[in-house]
Parts: structure tokens; sequence; C-alpha cells
């Protein structure tokens, strides 16, 4: 029995350890009210690519749609504006999704009324696997341009977003578990 004890407690400190040292930004449930989540198309400047996000049966959340460039169009994204997630202490977002062997970005925004975000592409591949970003290697760029800033230093995030758009007409789809930070 004693032995049972120290092994539980031991596992109650890892357990504890472990949530100390990363932060949830979101995490897809079968109760996730997707209503937050913003489709932003190129719609906004003329294009006719779509998305929608959702919910599979295990509660991940589903980004899909098809991009067209026609109309000087290429892109689909998701955003969430979030209450000031503070970063000063992580340096790493951890993403648990399963792709379909598509490039996309990941885009988080200090405040959300930034003009820029600090993106980093990563690929995909058809199975579930975890992606970690560096914070400090996601860079400003607006309207597809790098910026001469320097990259992510802040404190704090306000806006995550996924966004597609590898200048071809495709259909895409990217399952998303989890979003997390990382020290």
């Amino acid at each position: 029995m004693k032995n049972n004890s120290c092994y539980l407690i031991l596992l109650l400190f890892l357990n504890q350890t472990n949530l100390m040292s990363q932060n949830i930004i979101y995490d897809f449930n079968n109760q996730s009210d997707l209503s937050n989540w913003l489709i932003v198309n190129d719609d906004v400047m003329g294009g006719i690519s779509s998305c929608d996000i959702s919910l599979d049966n295990e509660g991940n959340g589903i980004f899909e749609g098809k991009i067209s460039t026609a109309n000087n169009g290429g892109f689909s994204s998701i955003r969430l504006n979030l209450n000031k997630v503070k970063t000063k202490n992580f340096t790493q977002i951890k993403i648990r999704l399963k792709g379909d062997n598509k490039k996309y970005q990941l885009r988080i925004k200090a405040k959300r009324s930034d003009y820029h975000s600090y993106v980093y592409s990563f690929k995909t591949s058809n199975e579930w696997e975890e992606i970690k970003i560096s914070l400090k290697d996601m860079y400003p760029s607006f309207r597809g341009r790098k910026l001469a800033m320097n990259n992510f230093n802040n404190n704090f995030i306000e806006q995550i977003s996924f966004l597609v758009g590898n200048k071809k007409n495709e259909t895409f789809k990217l399952l998303i578990d989890s979003i997390v930070l990382l020290e």
C-alpha cells in the first residue's frame, strides 16, 4: 500500500509540473463553441475561395475548404480573438493536428488591432503530429510581405489564426486538436 501511495503522489506531482510548464490557448472538444472563430477568405479582395470550421465526432476542429486563384484570390483563414494570453514565460506554441500534406501558416498578433501578424509556415502529413513553433522564429508580415521589423518578442498575444494559401487551386482539410504554449 505504501508503494501505491508514493506512486500516486509522484503521478500527481508530475501531472502538476506538466500543467505548470504549458498554457492552453485552445483545446477543441465536443463542447467547443466555434462561434468565436472568424472566417476570413480572399473574398475581402474579390476572390472566391471558401472555408468552414466545424467539429468532427471526436471533438477535433476541422478547418476545410476550397482555394481558388480566380479574381486574384488564393487564401482562406480562420482566426480567434483572445483575451490577453501571456507569453512571457513561454518559448513555443505546440499544435496537435492532422493535415493533408499541404503547407499552412500559423499567425499570431500581439494586439488584435495590429495591422501585421507574426507568421510561421509548416507542412503537414496525413498523420496526427505535434508541430512545435518557436515564438522567436515567427516573423512579421502584412498582406504576404515580410516586414523589416523584429520577430515576435512580445509578452502576450490577442489573436491566433490558421491560413492556407499555396498559390494554386486546391481543396484542403486540417484537423486541430489543441494549441498550447510551452516553456
